[in-house]
């Protein structure tokens, strides 16, 4: 096995490839999404909440924090977009005479 890395060998334990339950159980998912490695991604946190009153000098250091304090709620949760895969593309308007609703709109005649 020394010098050998013939692609049916298995050179890296399955630990090694996945460390740690959490990244392990992350990295499956990920490749079931068939994402790669080479994707843009942008990783956010949610269920956060950030400190926006000025409490001084003095405060009470249990209920109150200092302004721009940010505090991570029990059920914060993890977004992980892959820009890659979500192309935005804007919506662009009917040719003419293409557009040919079910229900027509009638004007008022009165």
């Amino acid at each position: 096995m020394i010098g050998n890395l013939e692609p049916e060998e298995h050179v890296m334990e399955q630990s090694v490839m996945y460390p740690g339950d959490m990244l392990g159980r992350l990295s499956i998912a990920l490749e079931q999404l068939d994402w790669d490695r080479e994707d843009e991604i942008v990783v956010k946190i949610g269920g956060t909440q950030v400190s926006g009153i000025d409490v001084g000098e003095e405060y009470n250091k249990k209920w109150q924090s200092p302004i721009g304090t940010r505090k991570y709620n029990k059920d914060a949760f993890i977004v992980i977009e892959n820009l890659s895969r979500n192309p935005v593309k804007s919506s662009q308007p009917f040719g003419e005479g293409e557009f040919k609703p079910r229900h027509p709109h009638k004007k008022d005649e009165t």
